[in-house]
């Protein structure tokens, strides 16, 4: 309050407003798994903390089956919340380490009422079996577990709840090459047994190849692009898409000379108008810089923000 009344007197600056996210539209099918792709920095975690209700929108709306929360009543909105579920990047930060697994991963089900207390202890067997751990280590502590293994104990935590979406915050940067394939094919498993949905955040672009249905490529708080997964891959539109692609590690036979996309990203608290990219753009025009490209369609279930499709 005292900073508030020092602005309107004019002692003291607005402190500074980022949009981490700019008018972004995004619709998840059921079942379907989509991948959110771009450099650190562009919004990725943010519109997935938005929509598992983290984060709140400043502006905007989050529907859930095609009705707002507000529009559910409290007992609604609170079962809606619960189907969204999130696992996040660092398993060991993400984890309370004074708590032991069974707590952990039967706390929100045991408050919510989908379990008993006399049933707990093999709801979270259950859970944990479900997620590829040994429930005999149920009265552990996080820190006496693998990275991979406090990683499938978040996922064990975010099943227990009973979701049908889980948003993957970067949810295998943190573990080894091997590790990630058993958690990336744990997640596959489980979107067949449970008919799960999942918004899938990643900077490695193999990972959001080999998991995904549908692509999103956003830069600086705006969707740039999106398609099929095998379409954007193939024939991507958008010039930032088309520098991420040519930038991704291939292991062949053929000399490759990787360039880096120049120019640093700019900053949040001051995007440059146009079109975000423009700056670090090789194609950029006049245009470019002082109007902003819509996202229309370019091919069937092909979407791209760029005034070279004009």
């Amino acid at each position: 309050m005292v900073e508030r009344g020092a602005e309107m007197m004019g002692l003291k600056a607005p402190n500074p407003v980022v949009r981490a996210l700019d008018d972004v539209s995004l619709t998840v099918a059921n079942s379907e798994v989509v991948g959110i792709v771009g450099e650190s920095g562009c919004g990725k975690s943010t519109l997935g903390r938005v929509v598992a209700g983290l984060v709140q929108a400043s502006e905007g709306s989050v529907l859930f089956q095609g009705k707002q929360l507000v529009e559910m009543g409290d007992k609604g909105a609170e079962e809606a919340r619960l189907k969204v579920q999130m696992i996040f990047q660092d398993p060991s930060s993400s984890l309370n380490p004074r708590q032991r697994v069974r707590e952990i991963i039967g706390a929100a089900p045991l408050h919510h009422g989908m379990t008993t207390a006399r049933e707990l202890d093999d709801y979270v067997s259950q859970q944990m079996e479900r997620s590829g751990l040994d429930p005999s280590m149920a009265s552990r502590f996080p820190h006496q577990f693998s990275g991979g293994q406090r990683q499938r104990i978040g996922i064990a935590r975010a099943l227990a709840v009973q979701p049908d979406m889980l948003i993957c915050d970067e949810s295998v940067a943190a573990l080894d090459v091997s590790i990630q394939a058993q958690i990336l094919n744990l997640f596959l498993d489980l979107r067949e047994q449970l008919d799960l949905t999942y918004l899938f955040i990643s900077h490695d672009l193999s990972v959001v190849e080999h998991i995904s249905d549908r692509v999103v490529v956003m830069y600086l708080g705006r969707v740039v692009e999106e398609a099929p997964v095998g379409e954007l891959f193939s024939h991507p539109n958008h010039p930032y898409t088309r520098a991420l692609l040519h930038e991704r590690p291939r292991i062949d036979s053929i000399q490759r000379h990787f360039s880096a996309i120049k120019g640093e990203i700019p900053s949040p608290l001051s995007p440059p108008s146009g079109c975000h990219f423009h700056t670090r753009c090789p194609l950029a025009m006049e245009r470019c810089r002082v109007e902003r490209p819509e996202l229309r369609p370019v091919a069937s279930w092909h979407k791209s923000a760029c005034h070279l499709n004009d």
